[in-house]
């Protein structure tokens, strides 16, 4: 996987932090650069946490399932992209709150970096550098949240449902990328 690939991946993973830092930034009064920078944190740590653990898992089974680690990676971004969709097209209102305590925020970090955690997985049959990958994935994690949560501030629910649905269709876009490079389509 290419550092392109890295950014566009990054970006699409980022973005249920993204729709939930717009929400964070609707539900505060007054939005601080303290408080931007502590959600951001949050999000980018644990987005950066979760495929690495997810790496390692997948480490552990990569001599097992060689011969259709491509169809694994491939079903584990098509499946989250849906569900990244259908979040998006849903009409379910979540509860908003302005809280940054770290109970409140741990829920929130960990909710919105479990599909990195199957990305993870992906990572170990790939040709990835890990380390590079879990990098790109916090940082940009990182940037898009403190900009959501300003962007929240400012434009409210606008942008959140957009945002789940770009996700969304950049992990099933990559999925497929991954499968026909595998079966020599690309």
């Amino acid at each position: 996987m290419g550092i392109i690939e890295l950014i566009i991946l990054s970006i699409g993973l980022a973005m249920d932090a993204f729709a939930v830092a717009i929400c964070k930034g609707l539900s505060m009064k007054k939005v601080r650069w303290k408080n931007v920078i502590i959600i951001a944190t949050y999000f980018g740590f644990f987005q950066a946490l979760m495929p690495l653990l997810g790496f390692l898992l997948g480490v552990n089974f990569r001599d097992k399932i060689t011969n259709i680690d491509h169809w694994v990676a491939f079903i584990l971004l098509v499946v989250i992209g849906i569900n990244m969709i259908k979040e998006a097209i849903s009409n379910k209102k979540e509860e908003q709150s302005d809280s940054i305590k770290f109970k409140d925020m741990i829920i929130l970090a960990i909710a919105t970096s479990i599909d990195a955690l199957a990305v993870g997985v992906t990572f170990a049959f790939l040709k990835v550098n890990i380390f590079l990958a879990i990098s790109f994935i916090g940082i940009i994690t990182f940037v898009i949240s403190a900009v959501g949560v300003k962007l929240g501030a400012v434009f409210g629910y606008k942008y959140e449902k957009k945002a789940q649905l770009t996700g969304g269709i950049i992990l099933i876009l990559l999925g497929f990328k991954i499968l026909f490079e595998h079966l020599q389509f690309i």
